[in-house]
């Protein structure tokens, strides 16, 4: 894939066209009217895979404005069993707001908007996600300008577009490949856009998936072969997108396995990126989890309805470059990258 564009070009086509224009300045904002009753906001929030810098974000922006909120946590730890439970409680405790982590914890909670189950998916209390890279095609909003139902939220990866042109201008590319896990549906529906964008832009993809044991949980198995066989099959690119199964194998894994075949790696989000990949398009998730609370700060004090609230990514991404792998690869960044990447000198940095 060869893209014929300039630095200033591709960032203002495919970033600034793309992202909306009314982030807020959370750090700079006053701090919200508090009711006179001066009880605690009850909000439910589930989260897939434990907690991350997400949920400090997201909690730490109410503390700072002086809102009071009462915030009950629960991990579904990536076992759709236990969703009917949580949506049980919900009914049984009815709090002010649910926040939900990531596209599988949002569709178990509101379910498709063309597909809503009566008596199982929730409707009548405001929804906020999170960490969605999809919400249109996942079919949870028809619409990032308003969903027109009890949802809104915050996406955290960069436009698909964005990030191919991103990768391309680092190193033109035929052949991208992707590692993915099938059951997430993050991962499901950035693949589909990706397979489009390649028949328009003259691309291919070559894909593998995880394996799945006998209750469709993914397996840690053979994940090193598996980027293996994409490099043997042609991939000039191993795109790591914003499956969070992955993202628990890329430091051990699958960057090294990758780094040792000289198969560079893009990543789709900050979590893949401290794992050491060599480049990415990334929000910062403590910056997603303040925008993800401002959403509902619009609900619970502005009284705004969730389904005027528009769906939005972070103004500001990061372009970053880890430098000791680009050395590694022998893959220096085109000389016109340095004056705005994000340069890191450090190794893998997940804690």
């Amino acid at each position: 894939m060869k893209l014929h564009t300039t630095r200033r070009q591709w960032l203002a086509a495919a970033l600034s066209a793309a992202l909306p224009a009314s982030m807020p300045a959370l750090a700079a904002a006053p701090a919200s009217t508090v009711p006179n009753s001066g009880k605690p906001f009850r909000i439910y929030a589930i989260t897939f895979r434990g907690m991350t810098d997400v949920e400090k974000g997201f909690a730490e922006f109410f503390a700072s404005r002086k809102i009071p909120v009462q915030i009950t946590y629960r991990d579904l730890n990536r076992d759709p069993t236990r969703m009917p439970g949580f949506l049980e409680e919900i009914r049984a405790t009815k709090p002010d707001l649910i926040y939900a982590w990531g596209t599988s914890v949002t569709l178990g909670v509101v379910g498709p908007y063309d597909g809503i189950v009566k008596g199982q998916h929730i409707t009548d209390i405001p929804v906020v996600f999170t960490l969605v890279a999809a919400p249109t095609l996942a079919k949870i909003v028809p619409d990032l300008k308003g969903s027109g139902r009890n949802v809104t939220g915050v996406i955290h990866v960069g436009p698909t577009e964005a990030q191919i042109r991103a990768m391309a201008q680092y190193r033109p590319f035929q052949t991208l490949g992707v590692l993915y896990t099938p059951t997430e549906q993050n991962s499901v529906v950035v693949l589909e856009e990706i397979r489009r964008l390649g028949r328009a832009n003259g691309f291919h993809t070559v894909e593998r998936t995880f394996r799945l044991d006998a209750n469709r949980k993914p397996l840690a198995d053979g994940a090193a072969d598996l980027v293996r066989e994409l490099k043997e099959a042609g991939a000039q690119w191993l795109y790591l997108p914003p499956d969070s199964f992955l993202g628990t194998l890329c430091e051990g894994t699958i960057v090294p396995a990758a780094m040792e075949l000289g198969l560079p790696t893009f990543a789709s989000t900050e979590q893949i990126m401290q794992a050491g990949a060599l480049t990415g398009l990334v929000a910062r998730y403590y910056n997603v989890g303040q925008f993800t609370a401002h959403k509902a700060e619009q609900i619970l004090l502005g009284k705004q309805a969730p389904s005027s609230i528009p769906v939005e990514t972070l103004k500001r991404l990061s372009f970053q470059i880890r430098m000791p792998a680009a050395r590694r690869l022998n893959l220096p960044p085109p000389l016109p990258m340095l004056s705005y990447a994000e340069l890191i000198t450090t190794e893998a940095s997940l804690q």
